[in-house]
């Protein structure tokens, strides 16, 4: 059927001119003379239903205006999901290698909590001697929790940093490192960190190194005269560093042990300073040289008696045989030591060594001392690796193919020897000593290491042990293997 345009005009006049009340009016057309009718009839046929312009438009813009609101709705539901997915993402947690780690998203605030066990055993061949009472001595054989460690490292507001390693062996606790430090300089490109607290001072490469990267289960002979002068303190330090030099200096008090057992015993003090360089600095070809320096006044503690300066070598820490063992309290006015440092690595070889001269003087001028201690070492990674090196510190192996029965890996093997020396006869009851040491470490991943050491004694000078039948001590055979999880 076929309507005209008048015809659809009238039907659109007809709908408007209806009363505003009506919500929808139904229209019929006659078939035969075209027109319209309000209501059935017949030969009339329905056009359909119609509402008012104005009601169709106000509806329209209803609708709309409920759609708006719905979709602001859904947009503040989206805003609000969105910025609960941002605040969970703002803190990362990882656990691989280094521990467990945590990081907020704009890298401000971090916090990383790593550890170390080493659980050691020992064994001593030649070891019957005779105290200077006469009484009979030997080495402890067995087995010990070297170290148990803790430590909980983390960033404050990007440029504060903080460490505290606390350690729980020998069925006791002490404190390792407690240091809050700031490198906020490095923004205004002044390359300086400044350190406040319980740290390492400033002295021998040996020393700074961690006891998880050394290659042999102990430090030196020359540790002998480094341990009881520039181990940890409580100080304030300042460090620049970048890849081919470090520069340190800091003065340093006593460590965390509280200085209270006599009235009269004030803390003592030093200032010492490391320097190091690599003229050769890539990654599978170093060579470093550093020089050292420290000067200390000792604390009053020695002047009254209730603490000696003690150097002492132990033939293992297991063991509480001391074969040479000097104690030094008389009037000491200050300690002076230099510390010489030079080490190369070329592909998985290193070599090189350290030396440390020291001067007691005395506070009368008269019976100053010399000691002095030195060692040599060298390396081979029969596996392939290379050691790190960075800002005058060497790192341990960090294996190609870690083991795996699965995969097919082996870890990486490590064949090492050292020989060592200290010389305390400027003293009367001072000794000498040297010996060499041969080690063979298997570094199973980056986290575990199994370690086997050999060491023996080649001569000894005014030892305060004899041997049953009389003699040295000399010619000490001391076995040692050690399990070791760092992370």
């Amino acid at each position: 059927m076929k309507f005209s345009r008048l015809t659809l005009a009238v039907t659109a006049v007809l709908g408007a001119s209806l009363s505003s009340a009506a919500f929808a009016i139904d229209l019929y057309v006659d078939s035969d003379t075209q027109q319209i009718f309000a209501e059935p009839g017949p030969n009339r046929v329905k056009l359909g239903s119609f509402e008012k312009v104005e009601e169709t438009a106000s509806k329209q813009k209803a609708e709309l205006e409920e759609i708006r609101n719905d979709l602001a709705l859904k947009t503040n539901e989206l805003k609000a999901l969105d910025e609960h997915m941002k605040e969970a993402e703002q803190v990362k947690v990882k656990l691989d290698k280094k521990g467990v780690q945590f990081e907020t998203a704009d890298k401000d605030f971090k916090f990383r909590l790593g550890g170390r066990i080493h659980a050691d055993a020992s064994y001593s061949s030649g070891d019957d001697y005779l105290d200077s009472e006469g009484d009979h001595v030997e080495a402890n054989d067995g087995t010990e929790i070297r170290r148990a460690r803790m430590e909980f490292l983390g960033t404050f507001f990007k440029d504060w940093e903080f460490k505290s390693q606390v350690d729980f062996a020998d069925n006791s606790v002490a404190v390792k490192d407690m240091f809050v430090q700031y490198n906020g300089l490095e923004s205004l490109y002044v390359p300086l960190s400044i350190t406040v607290g319980q740290q390492k001072q400033n002295f021998s490469r040996e020393l700074q190194e961690s006891s998880n990267d050394l290659m042999f289960m102990e430090r030196s002979l020359m540790d002998v005269l480094n341990a009881p002068t520039v181990d940890r303190a409580i100080g304030l330090n300042i460090a620049s560093m970048n890849k081919n030099w470090t520069g340190q200096l800091g003065i340093f008090g006593d460590t965390v042990t509280p200085n209270k057992e006599h009235n009269l015993a004030d803390e003592g003090w030093a200032i010492n300073s490391r320097w190091t360089y690599a003229p050769i600095n890539e990654k599978t070809k170093v060579i470093h040289l550093g020089v050292a320096g420290n000067y200390r006044v000792p604390d009053a503690k020695d002047q009254v008696n209730d603490k000696d300066l003690r150097f002492s070598y132990e033939t293992s820490h297991m063991s509480n045989l001391n074969l040479i063992d000097t104690k030094v309290v008389e009037d000491i006015d200050n300690i002076k030591m230099v510390g010489l440092e030079a080490n190369a690595l070329y592909g998985p070889f290193t070599i090189g060594g350290e030396y440390t001269k020291m001067w007691l003087d005395r506070k009368d001028g008269s019976g100053d001392l010399e000691f002095e201690g030195w060692y040599g070492e060298t390396s081979w990674t029969l596996t392939g690796e290379s050691r790190k090196y960075k800002h005058g510190k060497f790192y341990k192996v960090e294996p190609k193919k870690p083991f795996s029965l699965a995969n097919g890996g082996w870890g990486a093997w490590e064949l090492a020897a050292r020989y060592a020396e200290a010389d305390l006869t400027d003293y009367t009851n001072g000794g000498q000593m040297s010996n060499i040491t041969v080690a063979l470490n298997w570094y199973v991943n980056s986290n575990i290491r199994f370690m086997a050491d050999y060491n023996r004694v080649l001569e000894i000078q005014n030892s305060p042990l004899t041997k049953v039948g009389g003699g040295q001590p000399d010619n000490l055979d001391t076995f040692m293997m050690r399990g070791q999880l760092a992370f």
